[in-house]
């Protein structure tokens, strides 16, 4: 039986990380669900000059990833019939990424707006993994609440901040980007390579075999 994730992208400036997350994840072999939100495919075009229309979705999505799709199955935002909507329809979880203040709230208090709210709830009511990536900063009270109310619904709270230590204070813009996908990836059990781990020792990320 076919196992997907379901992926969510949201309208948050960001998607640079859900360009990484679903690389990887089909990278691994994963089976993946994608859901773009109306007010993503605004970002989308903004940030990348990429489109993703429901007509057309994999070239445009095949466009955007740079690659052949393997096993994902695209879902329009406003198809609350879709199979993430329901909770008999198998899937392995859920990462929205990035995941903007609204879809938050959204989520948070189970409007289900659309696809991408209502698979979230699904996921969060099957006790199924489920990431969330918040991006925005600062953050109000009411943001803070909801990420408050998503934690203690079982959902991982995951803010795109990228370490350092394993790139160096010069590291690149994929490199920052590779480390967030990459704690996304561990928050959902999926091995890869794409961050260097810590290995308790100052420096030895960038000095493999020794010395200064």
């Amino acid at each position: 039986m076919r196992e997907p994730w379901v992926v969510g992208v949201s309208g948050a400036s960001g998607t640079p990380y859900a360009k990484a997350v679903l690389t990887a994840l089909l990278d691994a072999g994963e089976s993946v669900d994608l859901v773009v939100s109306r007010a993503a495919r605004l970002t989308l075009l903004d940030e990348t000059g990429a489109s993703v229309r429901d007509a057309h979705w994999k070239d445009d999505v095949a466009g955007w990833l740079g690659r052949e799709l393997g096993d994902l199955t695209y879902w329009p935002a406003g198809d609350l019939a879709a199979g993430p909507s329901s909770g008999s329809y198998p899937a392995k979880g859920m990462v929205v990424v990035p995941a903007s203040t609204a879809a938050c709230a959204g989520i948070a208090i189970g409007l289900s707006k659309d696809l991408l709210q209502r698979a979230a709830e699904v996921n969060l009511k099957e006790r199924r993994r489920t990431v969330v990536v918040p991006r925005e900063t600062p953050v109000t009270r009411s943001h803070l609440e909801h990420l408050i109310a998503l934690h203690d619904a079982g959902a991982v709270v995951l803010p795109a901040s990228p370490g350092f230590y394993g790139s160096g204070a010069a590291a690149t813009a994929p490199q920052l980007i590779d480390f967030v996908a990459g704690k996304v990836l561990d928050a959902m059990g999926v091995p890869h390579t794409l961050l260097t781990r810590w290995k308790g020792e100052l420096n030895a990320q960038r000095n493999p075999l020794g010395g200064p």
